[in-house]
């Protein structure tokens, strides 16, 4: 699929992964619908955008409310059309262990990216099957292939993400769109910014995974969106992470876990520094 005057989705889409993704699919001529809550940090996205000639509108919204992607959904079809790509960008959690994790934190972490990958993929799909073509690029993370120490709400909300990726595919067979599931490896986005002591919480095997930047992520994205694989990684490591928690789950799940997070160390430098992976 050529991007040229497509019409595409993309959730999440004031910062990060996704604003680099909106920028790199607008270079190619595509017109990019940038959904998120902040609507002046949307305008910025959209400004820049036009600035190198490209077409961007902003629909903020909060994609965890599905009132308010049903209305930004009726907005975008009758303003600009239905989309030939919906990415699935929007994320949000923390690095925490169980204990560490509150009932309403857990419940929020399950609604944005898994929830709301719902809400907006059921939002837009019948304008999309009545096409008889497309794509959803639903982006997860590393967290999806194999769990590691240190976060659960995380881990469980992007194996949930992961899961409806699958079942989106079986429920879509026939109709002519696609779904690909897109895993990045360590991107350098605001993220580990706003949550100070999330990178101690890596696997020390992540070391091997060279990290991105958003604006490599973004292009790689946009090409995954022309391809339409069935799933996508990046950098090559991560294939390879992948390859090996497919054919060795266990031998995976220990070492990400023998390298993972130490709970002892964790939790007591979390204590002595008054809760520093809080935010």
């Amino acid at each position: 699929m050529r991007l040229k005057d497509k019409i595409i989705v993309i959730t999440g889409a004031s910062s990060g992964i996704g604003e680099e993704t909106a920028k790199a699919m607008a270079r190619r001529g595509a017109r990019v619908v940038l959904i998120a809550r902040g609507q002046e940090a949307l305008e910025h996205v959209a400004a820049d955008i036009a600035s190198q000639g490209g077409q961007a509108h902003v629909v903020p919204a909060d994609v965890g409310d599905p009132e308010a992607v049903r209305k930004a959904a009726g907005h975008t079809l009758a303003e600009v059309g239905a989309p030939d790509v919906l990415v699935n960008n929007a994320g949000a959690g923390r690095f925490l262990f169980i204990d560490e994790t509150s009932p309403e934190e857990m419940e929020s972490m399950m609604r944005v990216p898994t929830l709301a990958a719902f809400f907006v993929t059921k939002a837009f799909l019948p304008a999309m099957i009545q096409q008889g073509t497309g794509r959803i690029l639903n982006i997860n993370t590393p967290v999806a292939l194999s769990p590691w120490p240190g976060a659960l709400g995380y881990a469980t909300a992007r194996w949930a993400l992961r899961g409806f990726s699958e079942a989106l595919r079986a429920d879509l067979h026939g109709t002519g769109l696609r779904v690909t599931t897109v895993y990045p490896g360590k991107v350098k986005t605001p993220y580990f910014e706003r949550n100070p002591g999330a990178e101690d919480r890596i696997p020390g095997i992540s070391k091997f995974v060279p990290t991105l930047t958003s604006a490599r992520t973004g292009e790689w994205i946009a090409k995954v969106a022309e391809r339409g694989p069935r799933d996508a990684y990046s950098p090559f490591a991560l294939r390879v992470i992948a390859w090996l928690s497919q054919h060795f789950p266990r031998a995976t799940a220990w070492l990400i876990t023998r390298t993972g997070a130490n709970r002892e160390v964790m939790t007591g430098a979390q204590e002595d520094t008054g809760g520093g992976n809080k935010v």
